[in-house]
């Protein structure tokens, strides 16, 4: 297995590391190598949302994504979030509507949608709220203070 170095900027700070192999995931980097114990592997195929990050302001599952393919990218992870505007914004809806049981899911949950704020702003309607939520699994509640967080992200957006 072949290895390589890995340049990239994560949470606003310069990483660089030496030895990557190719084949490692970015979630596996995350962890680690680079302690960030926040975002959580949980299905490992994709399907949970767990070990979302934003790639470049993008949502991006890292346990489906190569570490050597975020090269020279930036890499916001849950630890990070807090001092982007967006990811402040939603970070606060959620403490508001008390969206959170466990904790497990809520990184992904609140990356998803600092990811939607990035991508589609604040004027993206309510459904997409709604449909970037559905990436992502919560074994432990039924999704009422979840949507009650992204809804009031939305009103908050629509009163700006």
């Amino acid at each position: 297995m072949s290895a390589h170095p890995l340049r990239l900027r994560v949470n606003g700070r310069p990483v660089e590391l030496a030895d990557v192999p190719v084949t490692e995931r970015l979630l596996d980097t995350l962890r680690g190598r680079l302690d960030l114990k926040g975002t959580k592997e949980g299905c490992r195929t994709g399907g949970c949302g767990a070990c979302t990050v934003l790639v470049d302001g993008r949502s991006t599952l890292s346990c489906l994504t190569l570490a050597q393919e975020a090269a020279e990218a930036e890499i916001t992870t849950i630890e990070g979030v807090g001092s982007d505007a967006e990811g402040h914004r939603v970070q606060a809806a959620f403490e508001a509507v008390g969206a959170v049981q466990c904790g497990y899911c809520t990184p992904g949950f609140v990356m998803a949608l600092t990811g939607l704020l990035k991508e589609r702003g604040a004027a993206a309607p309510f459904g997409e709220f709604l449909e970037e939520l559905g990436g992502n699994l919560c074994r432990c509640t039924g999704y009422g203070a979840i949507v009650r967080a992204a809804a009031a992200l939305r009103a908050e957006a629509a009163s700006r």
